[in-house]
């Protein structure tokens, strides 16, 4: 994949991810039963946003710069927060039997992402 497909990749992931923040600090209630398929309210609302504002967080600090290579954090936290997120959904749905009508959606488009971006990193490492 080259730089140009990288930073686009990035780019993508970011702005889902800033989408999806904003949305949880807005309506967490939503997002987690649309996600996890039961209610929130009180502290858990509280701590969905922190969620949110660490999505925002992280989407804006791996923003590609002008050059893929210039800073690999990024792509680093790009990667990691979406293998991560990928695994914990898929671990709330299969062991806890949790689950929206988004889970599953959003436990494949992380691994994709996931691994787009690892397929991303090897080729650039070449």
């Amino acid at each position: 994949m080259s730089d140009g497909a990288t930073k686009k990749l990035l780019a993508f992931a970011s702005v889902v991810e800033i989408g999806t923040g904003v949305v949880v600090i807005l309506v967490p209630a939503l997002v987690v039963k649309l996600l996890l398929g039961f209610d929130v309210s009180g502290d858990g609302t509280l701590l969905a946003r922190c969620f949110g504002v660490a999505l925002v967080a992280l989407s804006l600090a791996c923003w590609p710069g002008r050059r893929a290579g210039d800073n690999p954090g990024p792509f680093l936290g790009m990667l990691i927060y979406n293998a991560a997120i990928a695994l914990y959904l898929g671990w709330l749905g299969t062991f806890l039997h949790l689950g929206g009508l988004l889970l599953w959606p959003a436990v494949l488009l992380h691994a994709v992402v996931a691994a787009l971006l690892l397929w991303s990193g090897r080729k650039q490492s070449v």
